[in-house]
């Protein structure tokens, strides 16, 4: 590096170059933030259309799982009722051919049971069947809910899409410049201006003296203080909303440039 550029890069930035950048940056940056006002909820809006479709299938899923265990109850219990059937007619046939009263009580008593589980599996078959009935039900309304869903998802999309498409090149534009910008700021300068601006409602990190007050918060500025944000020697804050103050001169001064 030759004597010229190590002389050029220890030039010592002034404090109101310091500010006119972090002025340029504010114009920047506040531009990107009308881009995405423009966008207004539409992002979050399709996230959220998007969560409750994947909510949705999730649901629709596990409907089909416990219409399909439902199923499998009905037909185990169907092959159940067939054998205690074929069982009572088994017993039946053996009470013909019996040689005491023991041997035919004891069938009977088979025959009574077989009776009994014909009859828990009905009433299982009928409680599953009713299960199935409820869970179709409501499967059939959360399918109607989907549909709509998508349609919503697919318009919001579209338009979302269309603004984008006519702002993208903008932001992108937007986004380089303030990245050359944010070169020209020292990091501590730079790190307390995003978090002023994160924290501000209006994302105003840098403002002006208007009335005698802080074009930020309004309230009111003492004469001394404004004298020194005049002169531009230092960077000053406002005491009541932390932002940045600068002197409209300086802001004319920029935007002339």
């Amino acid at each position: 590096m030759s004597a010229e550029n190590q002389k050029a890069d220890s030039k010592e930035i002034t404090v109101k170059e310091k500010l006119k950048a972090l002025y340029d940056l504010q114009v920047v940056v506040s531009e990107i933030d009308k881009i995405k006002t423009l966008r207004g909820e539409l992002p979050l809006e399709v996230q959220d259309l998007e969560d409750d479709i994947a909510g949705l299938e999730t649901r629709i899923e596990n409907f089909k799982a416990e219409i399909k265990e439902c199923d499998g109850i009905i037909n185990s219990r169907k092959t159940d009722m067939e054998t205690s059937k074929t069982s009572i007619e088994k017993y039946k046939e053996q009470q013909d051919n019996v040689r005491n009263n023991r041997e035919f009580d004891f069938l009977s008593k088979e025959i009574e049971y077989q009776g009994l589980e014909i009859e828990l599996s009905e009433k299982k078959i009928r409680e599953a069947q009713a299960v199935i009935q409820n869970k179709t039900e409501e499967m059939a309304a959360a399918v109607e809910q989907l549909s709509e869903r998508k349609k919503d998802l697919e318009l919001k999309q579209q338009e979302l899409e269309e603004i984008v498409s006519e702002t993208k090149s903008e932001e992108e534009n937007l986004r380089e410049k303030a990245k050359a910008i944010e070169t020209q700021i020292e990091p501590r300068l730079l790190t307390a201006f995003k978090r002023i601006r994160k924290s501000a409602r209006n994302g105003l990190a840098v403002v002006t003296v208007q009335r005698d007050a802080c074009s930020g918060c309004f309230n009111k500025i003492p004469p001394q203080r404004q004298m020194d944000i005049r002169m531009g020697k230092k960077v000053i804050v406002c005491e009541y909303c932390g932002r940045i103050m600068i002197d409209s001169e300086l802001t004319s001064e920029a935007e002339n440039a």
